[in-house]
């Protein structure tokens, strides 16, 4: 039986399998996570200073290749890439994450409006440069 969601959010209608949404709620709260070819892992850091506290890093896996990480303390840009895989499956896994919005037209990948070859790219830079894009465009 497929489990599927729906989430309504601003501008979006996305429906997401309950795997990527519990996978997407274990990495963001850096829990780790395996359930079928999806897996979440953590991998904790000691202070290094008095003023430093523990921090974790949080890695998300499809079928054992890195699709998203972030990574540093108190970090909160997540890095995403495809891993050479143009499938549905990693796409909704990714679209589950914030400031990720991948379309695909005529077997070409879109991340956030613009095309996007599948790379390791900083999701929040990407949002940032096409929402001063869009802004100029539109104004």
């Amino acid at each position: 039986m497929l489990w599927q969601f729906t989430l309504i959010l601003p501008n979006y209608h996305i429906i997401m399998r309950k795997i990527t949404i519990d996978a997407i709620r274990a990495f963001k709260a850096r829990k780790p996570f395996k359930r079928g070819n999806t897996e979440v892992k953590i991998v904790e850091h000691n202070r290094i200073s008095r003023t430093e506290s523990p921090y974790s890093d949080a890695y998300l896996f499809l079928h054992g290749n890195m699709i998203a990480k972030v990574e540093g303390n108190r970090a909160t840009v997540t890095k995403i890439q495809n891993a050479g895989y143009f499938t549905n499956v990693t796409k909704e896994r990714l679209n589950g994450l914030d400031y990720v919005n991948i379309v695909q037209k005529d077997g070409v990948w879109y991340l956030n409006g613009t095309e996007w070859d599948g790379q390791w790219t900083d999701t929040w830079a990407w949002w940032k440069a096409n929402e001063r894009l869009s802004t100029r465009i539109h104004s």
